[in-house]
């Protein structure tokens, strides 16, 4: 009885607080899910200490146990981070945090002269105040992942200057495309009737193609530089490589990502006609900042022992983040030109407007797809090592948890991946 008259009660709640209760319960629901999964990787990164026989001809056991430490750290930040967000927009709901805001946009309107029926205005004010708060209560939060867990493990580049400049920069041209596309969509909704939700989704089906279109030429470049890979071998042998999938290539990039981290990436971007390959200088063993560093503190000029550098010197080589050889390079963009020859693109984009679950299940099918596509080019034993080093060079950790690896990686975890990959090279 007890039971029933609770519920009774439930359904006899106003609708609006009965809503309220609900976004509160999937909330926390979502929220415990999460850290139920990421506790039991931690437990994983916990008690797997020893480099699994799988791996042990691939990955010396110092690198492994860097991994792990890494791994753990991240995933206590990531804890503790979680706790408080998900704390944070509990107690915004419980006090009215959004109401209020509200209302004081609605007093910065009225004191620019903008009434009540500035609708848009108000909620363009309402966003730019939403935004300003989310950036300050998350700056901690980030200033704590660069400059001591990234730091600690040796991947973070930057100066305390360079990234309060670019945070700020940041912030400011979000609020360029953020503002005058909310107000489009603001105005679409408003004058879109009862098919409102359908030109909505449209719209922002178009912007998301837009800015995913204009984003490597003129947003990226605001924050990274970008210079055109010099002719040479390199360039010649993804310009063969392209061709032969007709990959309509047009321009090669290296961005100067080793200003900001030590983690390596390449990615294409583009429409039709007109490809651009981006390859990060982190990827690349002869861009490497890293590695020029080392090159010129061990032998560019002699140095006395007296000078105590010798210690500096084994440091950064032990530290040393290699890079990939042109040959593994080669292999690694044979993997992404698969996403592209495969319609994975594409295809991310139709499933994205459906299920992110979904996505993610997929995606990780697409990674095996295009490793065979990879090998296909004549590419799997290079793509094998490479793997290999990428996941040396990014502290990658190989041992995953079934569930929070299903739930999680979009892309399979090392092992799965190479255990394919040595099936492919053995056929």
């Amino acid at each position: 009885m007890g039971m029933w008259a609770s519920l009774d009660a439930l359904w006899e709640m106003p609708a609006e607080k009965r809503i309220f209760g609900a976004v509160l319960l999937f909330s926390w629901t979502v929220y415990l899910w999460e850290t139920f999964l990421a506790q039991r990787q931690r437990r994983i990164y916990k008690t797997t200490t020893h480099v699994p026989p799988e791996l042990g001809q691939i990955m010396d056991s110092e690198t492994f146990e860097k991994s792990r430490l890494y791994q753990l750290d991240k995933s206590t930040f990531s804890f503790w981070s979680g706790l408080y967000s998900e704390t944070e927009g509990t107690l915004i709901l419980l006090f009215g945090g959004i109401p209020y805001l509200w209302r004081l946009s609605g007093r910065f309107c009225g004191y620019a002269g903008f009434g009540p029926e500035y609708e848009i205005t108000q909620s363009l004010v309402f966003l730019l105040l939403a935004t300003l708060f989310s950036a300050l209560t998350g700056l901690p939060w980030s200033l704590y992942n660069t400059f001591v867990i990234e730091e600690k493990h040796g991947f973070n580049q930057q100066t305390l200057g360079f990234f309060m400049k670019d945070a700020i920069k940041k912030f400011v041209v979000t609020q360029c495309i953020l503002l005058p596309v909310s107000s489009l969509l603001l105005y679409i909704i408003k004058i879109g009737g009862d098919y409102f939700f359908i030109y909505a989704w449209l719209f922002t089906l178009v912007v998301s193609l837009v800015l995913v279109t204009i984003y490597a030429d003129y947003i990226a470049p605001l924050f990274d530089k970008f210079t055109p890979l010099p002719e040479g071998k390199l360039k010649e042998e993804i310009e063969v490589m392209a061709k032969s999938i007709d990959f309509p290539l047009t321009k090669v990039y290296v961005v100067e990502g080793s200003k900001r981290s030590s983690h390596s990436n390449a990615y294409f971007y583009g429409f039709f006609k007109n490809k651009r390959i981006v390859l990060f200088d982190t990827l690349l063993e002869e861009y490497s900042v890293l590695n020029k560093d080392i090159q010129e503190d061990s032998g560019m000029e002699p140095r006395n022992e007296e000078e105590g550098n010798s210690e500096e010197i084994k440091a950064k080589v032990k530290n040393k983040k290699q890079g990939c050889k042109n040959e593994e390079v080669l292999a690694v963009l044979g993997h992404e030109l698969g996403h592209w020859k495969l319609g994975h693109t594409v295809k991310n984009i139709i499933i994205s407007q459906v299920l992110s679950f979904c996505l993610t299940v997929l995606s990780r099918r697409f990674e095996f797809q295009a490793d065979a596509f990879a090998k296909k080019l004549g590419k799997a034993k290079d793509l094998y090592s490479a793997l290999i080093k990428l996941n040396k060079d990014n502290l990658g950790f190989p041992v995953s948890d079934w569930l929070f690896s299903m739930w999680h990686y979009s892309h399979p975890p090392l092992l799965e991946r190479l255990q394919a990959l040595k099936t492919m090279k053995q056929h």
